[in-house]
């Protein structure tokens, strides 16, 4: 059935209390390291992982050493026995963070430091962005083997044609047929690309500059008022840099035009038009049930209305599940979810 794969992942977790930091499962010797390739996992936090739990059951079944942990929080925020309960995450922060905010480009400053530092290591092949709300749907050999047996990157992508969102500014740097857009920026992607992102000194200047989310009007307050609101290009840079840096250097044949991490953009969930779709829906404590799971698992394909296209999903040259993580689950909700063990 397809709960109890969810629950395979989420068995053994509740020792944690009794580890110390240098018992931390993730140490392997040298030699082993070099001997397969490794799945780089990028969390983007705010402060501390409230899902650690769930990712220590997750990570706790490898045995071999193919993964790497790299966490982006706020500056001089460390992960220790006092801030995760998971040894997995102990010092697994990024020295080098900055402070981020939602709809600027400082997010994808935090993208970039991440991948940095997780190319530092040669046997990263893989890189999977990651959000302090994330679960896995599935365990680790799973994962590992869908993830791998891709040589393409997965990043949710298509051609933007809706006025407000390119900025002219932009032109020639980026031309207007390179613009591209996806519902997230939880991507996955092969070496190739993350260097392509991590070394990229002209698309990422532009997005500085010119790809700001709209003012709204609870901000006016903190910054000048916008002399012309209704006229501001409403950019998330987030949902554009990736995709569109991609198409800039020629490389979209080297994609898998969808997201690996599912994501539900209810646009009747807000009674103010302005925010409808801003944010994907959170699944709180009575939303976590096995129905809920089962339900976003069993998703085989992605419609994409406005280009007219429909993606199956595949792995290995087979029909399989579109998603490997979901977002964005609080707390007591994946605590509910451990609870069901």
């Amino acid at each position: 059935m397809a709960w109890l794969l969810l629950i395979l992942v989420f068995t053994g977790s509740m020792y944690l209390h009794s580890l110390s930091e240098s018992e931390s499962p993730v140490a392997e010797t040298e030699d082993e390291a070099q001997t397969k390739n490794k799945i780089a996992f990028l969390f983007i936090a705010r402060n501390r992982l409230p899902l650690d739990m769930i990712w220590h059951a997750f990570f706790e079944e490898e045995k071999e050493g193919r993964f790497s942990i790299l966490v982006h929080s706020r500056p001089g925020f460390v992960l220790n026995k006092v801030t995760t309960r998971s040894p997995f995450f102990f010092n697994r922060q990024v020295n080098n963070s900055i402070q981020v905010d939602w709809g600027e480009a400082s997010m994808l400053k935090a993208e970039r430091i991440l991948l940095r530092n997780a190319l530092l290591d040669p046997y990263n092949d893989r890189f999977v962005f990651l959000s302090d709300s994330c679960i896995p749907l599935y365990n680790f050999n799973y994962t590992y083997d869908y993830i791998m047996s891709s040589t393409r990157s997965f990043v949710d992508s298509f051609a933007d044609t809706k006025e407000g969102r390119y900025n002219p500014k932009m032109n020639p740097v980026i031309a207007a047929q390179d613009w591209r857009k996806g519902s997230q920026q939880w991507a996955v992607l092969i070496r190739k690309h993350a260097e392509a992102v991590a070394n990229d000194h002209t698309v990422f200047p532009q997005f500085q500059k010119h790809c700001r989310r709209k003012s709204l009007p609870e901000f006016w307050r903190d910054q000048p008022f916008p002399v012309h609101p209704w006229q501001e290009h409403n950019c998330i840079p987030d949902e554009h840099y990736v995709q569109t840096l991609i198409a800039q250097l020629g490389l979209e044949g080297e994609i898998n035009r969808r997201p690996l991490t599912h994501s539900s953009w209810d646009m009747s969930s807000s009674k103010d038009k302005e925010r409808r779709g801003w944010h994907p829906v959170t699944y709180r404590l009575n939303d976590a049930t096995p129905s809920l799971i089962q339900s976003i698992k069993g998703i085989d394909n992605i419609n994409y209305e406005t280009e007219h296209r429909r993606e199956w999903c595949t792995s290995k040259g087979r029909p399989a599940p579109c998603f490997l993580f979901s977002r964005k689950f609080t707390r007591s909700a994946a605590l509910k979810l451990l609870n069901m063990v």
